[in-house]
């Protein structure tokens, strides 16, 4: 569900509105009367803010959300101060990592003291410090809605125009080969598509008690393979399934908490999960095992893309708080071109000495005499002329 704020110009004239609950607000915003402590505070992005209020309201699609109300503890700080509001989990008692949608005050509107919340959910009155007060109007969409389209490059001719694909897609990813494309959904199903004709190819295998959240093919050439970030219950793991049969092979704990993105470097070496408060991890895919691990990339942010550099092993991660961080992998490093080059001319060159010296001492290693060095044999005399050459005489054929 994606929400918008949007600032009504006149509060008394808004039917919806009623007119108690804004004589309340304005005697609030005299008084400078806050209805919760202002002791709590929190920093991000090396701003320091204070939270002057807070409310929990339910929505009419009986979404739990709260709305907070920041300003600055300096004055004299760039940073604006703004109302922020996230989703609320009743049953974890856990808010967002990150604000569904946030409203920034101008300077020439003060900063927020209070505010009440229609009991519809959809209104805000919210007082400031100049004296006055804001009509604010919550508005949310539906912005997904599981329909599935494959078009062909470049003439854009639609392969597949599938409405009830998903119940709402999450995820998707080619084959290397661009056989196959792989779509998740947001209620933990799925499934494999033909690229080439749009035909249904598989719906992926999961227990009861997981979901199918992310999917990456491998893309060495090499090892056919699908990976998948499932959350198992209230385990979060990776699991590989074999292009072939569409089985799952296994699976392993890695980040160790629910990701939000995944990607695989250009090579097929290695697995990067980027986690919903901002953790990074990468795994070498042969052996499935952790390689490196970015704590707090992107405090308390859900990370919203990962991609790995072409060429170095560099990992370039966004989120909508901290912006983008180049992170350098702290994985052994590849060999080069060159040095693999230099490694077979070093290796021809060490042979060939080698053999070489083999050759000379030869005799010597097999313990073969030298032809000087070899005994005489016993020296043999003919005594009985009639074992000389000649001592048949000539023959009269």
């Amino acid at each position: 569900m994606c929400y918008n704020i949007h600032p009504q110009k006149n509060p008394l004239a808004h039917q919806s509105v009623d007119i108690s609950v804004v004589v309340v607000v304005v005697i609030i915003s005299f008084l400078r009367i806050s209805p919760f402590p202002l002791s709590y505070h929190y920093e991000r992005a090396g701003t320091p803010n204070t939270v002057r209020f807070l409310r929990v309201f339910l929505r009419p699609e009986n979404l739990n959300l709260v709305v907070l109300g920041k300003s600055l503890k300096k004055r004299d700080s760039a940073s604006p101060s703004m109302l922020e509001i996230f989703s609320f989990d009743p049953q974890t008692a856990s808010l967002s990592n990150s604000p569904q949608v946030t409203y920034v005050f101008e300077e020439t509107e003060g900063e927020p003291v209070t505010i009440a919340v229609h009991p519809s959910g959809d209104d805000f009155v919210c007082s400031t410090s100049k004296g006055g007060c804001k009509l604010l109007e919550l508005s949310g969409q539906e912005t997904k809605d599981g329909r599935l389209r494959i078009l062909e490059w470049p003439s854009l001719r639609i392969i597949l125009d599938e409405a009830k694909a998903h119940n709402s897609v999450r995820d998707m990813d080619f084959s290397l080969d661009s056989e196959f494309l792989a779509s998740t959904s947001t209620d933990g199903s799925a499934r494999i598509w033909k690229a080439e004709d749009g035909s249904a190819v598989a719906t992926l295998t999961r227990n009861s008690d997981e979901k199918i959240e992310l999917c990456r093919f491998s893309k060495d050439g090499m090892k056919p393979f699908l990976f998948c970030a499932v959350q198992k219950g209230d385990k979060a793991v990776t699991s590989v399934y074999d292009i072939s049969t569409w089985k799952k092979i296994g699976y392993k704990r890695l980040l160790r908490k629910p990701a939000a993105i995944m990607s695989i470097s250009l090579d097929g070496k290695y697995l990067a999960l980027g986690s919903k408060d901002g953790d990074v991890c990468v795994a070498e895919v042969k052996t499935m095992e952790v390689s490196h691990l970015s704590r707090r990339l992107h405090l308390g942010t859900c990370i919203a893309s990962l991609e790995f550099c072409p060429s170095q092993r560099v990992v370039l991660t966004t989120s909508s708080e901290w912006g983008a961080v180049v992170t350098k992998l702290n994985v052994p490093a590849d060999w080069k071109e060159w040095q693999i080059y230099f490694v077979l001319v070093g290796l021809f060159l060490a042979s060939a000495v080698a053999f070489y010296i083999f050759f000379q001492n030869s005799d010597s290693f097999w313990k073969f005499p030298h032809g000087s060095d070899r005994p005489r044999g016993p020296k043999f005399e003919i005594l009985d002329p009639q074992y000389c050459e000649d001592a048949f005489g000539p023959l009269d054929m």
